[in-house]
């Protein structure tokens, strides 16, 4: 097992009817910017709650941002909160809006000139404006970790910060919200969330078995509740196990003491930026096509993962590791998430070249565990997603 350190500082409260936790939970005499996206929350009876527990407070509002939030919309929001004195942060949201809260925790303190140094250089965050959540969405785990992805439209560049001063101070966690959300984006928070696990684990035996027990287990309890969760999506005990395994999967918990690989974000993030295709189905593209492409370096964990997650006993490790990875895309699939690029657009041969120059142009030379995939293996990984 490698050395490590594990601070999670984000307080979590999760259940039934607790939005009401915000009266509590924010400061008294804080000026609140509440952001969120599309609208859903007017029409799932959050929005009523979340006001109903801000009333003594002092409220502005901000809507609009999208999914894989957009860097000109965010500066929107951060003019309201240098020009209205904003205090406190509340993201009303799934990952995306988060993740859009968090970049502005961190721009609205930022001394730079330009708050897009902040992604595009990765300035990290010690200090931010303090924030909290209330989450709508499960996938992400942005809720309980100091990770933000931010997409700038305009010159098609997905780019990750984080911090110790990025983790949310609260977030609350109604496993009801799950009633009201769609199956696709139900299918995108499972696939989003058993990505973030296997890139954390899917690399080589490095003597952790603690974390890779509960990596597998996280795994084997989004499996079993897929279909709960799709076919019933009022089950209560189903939503607490989907939102909870999303948040496991990422608040930094399995990550620790082990090598992690994080190619396949690497690759998904530029292919949503080139086409906009929702992030957890350009994890479902790449993953396949990545293990194989690095098959003899991950045999070893592949099989274990055949063994311990699919109970695939029989056979080689090599038998065993080739199972595991059809069995990963048979999953997805299962999920109605398809694999393929050429299956979400026509222009999917644009790709290798496009990634190849950002990887280059940006010094992206070694991705992965070893760090040895060079942006000439990632348009060959990526290639084989076509």
């Amino acid at each position: 097992m490698l050395n490590f350190e594990f601070k999670n500082p984000t307080k979590i409260h999760f259940g039934k009817g607790l939005i009401e936790k915000l009266t509590t939970e924010i400061p008294a005499n804080a000026k609140v910017l509440m952001l969120y996206g599309g609208g859903s929350i007017m029409k799932n009876g959050i929005y009523e709650q979340v006001k109903s527990a801000l009333k003594n407070f002092e409220v502005v509002e901000f809507g609009g941002i999208p999914a894989n939030p957009e860097y000109a919309v965010l500066l929107k929001a951060l003019d309201i909160i240098k020009t209205q004195n904003i205090t406190y942060l509340l993201a009303v949201g799934g990952g995306s809006v988060i993740d859009g809260t968090k970049f502005l925790s961190s721009a609205a303190l930022y001394t730079g000139t330009n708050p897009w140094d902040i992604l595009e250089k990765g300035i990290r965050t010690d200090v931010g404006m303090p924030f909290g959540t209330v989450l709508t969405l499960p996938a992400t785990g942005s809720e309980m970790n100091s990770g933000s992805v931010i997409s700038r439209a305009e010159t098609k560049q997905k780019f990750g910060i984080g911090g110790p001063g990025l983790f949310p101070q609260f977030s609350i966690l109604d496993p009801t919200v799950i009633s009201s959300i769609p199956a696709n984006q139900i299918a995108n928070g499972i696939t989003d969330a058993f990505t973030h696990v296997l890139e954390q684990y899917m690399t080589y035996p490095i003597g952790a078995n603690l974390q890779d027990r509960i990596a597998e287990s996280i795994m084997q309890n989004l499996i079993e509740v897929a279909p709960v969760i799709l076919n019933n999506p009022n089950d209560y005990n189903a939503q607490c196990e989907f939102m909870w395994s999303c948040t496991m999967a990422l608040n930094g918990l399995i990550q620790k003491g082990v090598p992690t690989d994080w190619a396949v974000h690497a690759i998904g993030h530029e292919l949503t930026a080139l086409y906009g295709i929702d992030h957890a189905r350009t994890l479902a593209i790449i993953a396949p096509s990545h293990y194989r492409y690095n098959f003899n370096a991950k045999k070893e964990k592949l099989a274990q993962y055949a063994s311990r997650v699919w109970g695939i006993n029989e056979g080689s490790i090599e038998t065993k590791a080739h199972q595991a990875i059809d069995k990963t895309e048979t999953f997805f699939h299962s999920l109605g998430i398809k694999t393929h690029l050429s299956e979400y657009t026509d222009n999917y041969k644009d790709a290798s070249e496009f990634i190849h120059k950002n990887f280059t142009d940006r010094g992206m030379l070694g991705l992965g565990e070893h760090k040895n995939l060079t942006p000439d293996d990632v348009v060959k990984i990526v290639e084989m997603s076509y």
